[in-house]
C-alpha cells in the first residue's frame, strides 16, 4: 500500500513538473514571438529613421547650397564694380583655406574660412564708384572713406546666428589690421587680430598685387613676394608669411588655375599708389 501511495505521489509530482515545463515552454515561446515581433518593429523603425536621415541630409544639403549660392551672389554684387575678374573671390577662398590648413587650424575652422573669406570686401558695396574705380592715388579724405568698407562689411554681416557669417564678420572687420598695430579700423596688433583676419589680409594683398585693378596692372609673382616679404612683421604675421613662402608653388598653382590670363606679365610698372615702396 505504501508503494502504491508513493507511486501515486510521484506520478502526481511528475505531472505537475510536466505541466510547469509546458507552461514555461509556452511562456518562453510566447516571449520569443513577442521579442521577434519587437525586433521586426525595431528594424522597421530603423529603416524609417535611416530614410528620414537621408531625406534630412538631402534637405540640409539643398539648404546649404542655396545658402552658399546666396552668399556668392551677394559677394559678386559687392565685387562687381571693383574687380575685373570674377575669379578674385574664388582665389581668395582657396588661398585662405589653404593657408589655414597649413597653419594647422581645425577642420571646422578651415571650412568656415573657405566659405567666409570671399565676403571680406562686402562693405565696398557702400563705397562710391568715384573712389573704388579711381585710377590714381586716393586723397586722405578718399582713403578715410575707403577704410570704412571694413566697418560697413562687419555691420552687414553682424548679428547672425550662422557660424560662417560670424567668421565673415570678423574677417570683414579685421583683414586690414596690421601686425604692428598701424592698420585699421581698430589698430589691433599681433595676435589681437583674429587669425582668420590675418590670413585673409595676407592672401588678399597677394591677389591684389598679382591681379589687374582699376589703379594698376598685375605685378609678377616674384615682385609680389618681395613686397610681402618686406612687410613681414610689419603688416603681416611673420609665421603666416613663412608658411606662405614655404608653400608658394601650391599658391601659384591655385592662382594660375583660377586666372583668366595665367601667364606672368612681361612688362609692368609700379602704380602711383605703390610708388613709395622700397624693395631690396
Amino acid at each position: 500500500m505504501v508503494d502504491k501511495a508513493n507511486d501515486s505521489q510521484m506520478l502526481t509530482q511528475m505531472k505537475r513538473y510536466a505541466d510547469d515545463l509546458a507552461r514555461v515552454y509556452k511562456s518562453e515561446k510566447a516571449k520569443s514571438r513577442e521579442l521577434e515581433a519587437a525586433n521586426q518593429q525595431l528594424r522597421a523603425y530603423a529603416d524609417d529613421l535611416k530614410e528620414s536621415i537621408r531625406e534630412l541630409s538631402r534637405t540640409q544639403l539643398e539648404l546649404q547650397e542655396a545658402y552658399l549660392d546666396t552668399i556668392q551672389r551677394l559677394v559678386l554684387a559687392a565685387e562687381y564694380k571693383d574687380e575685373d575678374t570674377g575669379n578674385h573671390i574664388d582665389r581668395i577662398s582657396r588661398y585662405s583655406a589653404f593657408l589655414a590648413e597649413k597653419a594647422q587650424l581645425p577642420a571646422r575652422d578651415i571650412k568656415n574660412i573657405l566659405f567666409a573669406a570671399p565676403m571680406h570686401d562686402i562693405g565696398k558695396i557702400g563705397i562710391p564708384d568715384s573712389i573704388l574705380l579711381k585710377p590714381g592715388k586716393l586723397t586722405p579724405e578718399e582713403f578715410d572713406m575707403m577704410k570704412t568698407h571694413t566697418t560697413i562689411g562687419a555691420k552687414i554681416l553682424s548679428n547672425s546666428r550662422a557660424e560662417i557669417l560670424n567668421v565673415a564678420e570678423r574677417i570683414a572687420l579685421n583683414h586690414h589690421e596690421k601686425w604692428n598695430g598701424r592698420g585699421y579700423p581698430q589698430q589691433l596688433a599681433g595676435e589681437e587680430i583674429p587669425i582668420e583676419g590675418r590670413i585673409v589680409g595676407l592672401v588678399d594683398t597677394f591677389d591684389a598685387l598679382t591681379s589687374k585693378r582699376p589703379y594698376k596692372d598685375p605685378y609678377p609673382v616674384d615682385l609680389a613676394l618681395k613686397i610681402i616679404e618686406s612687410e613681414r612683421g610689419v603688416s603681416f604675421d611673420p609665421e603666416l608669411v613663412e608658411l606662405f613662402m614655404r608653400n608658394i608653388d601650391d599658391i601659384k598653382r591655385i592662382k594660375f588655375e583660377l586666372s583668366e590670363t595665367p601667364e606672368e606679365p612681361l612688362e609692368f610698372k609700379l602704380s602711383e599708389r605703390d610708388s613709395g615702396l622700397k624693395l631690396s
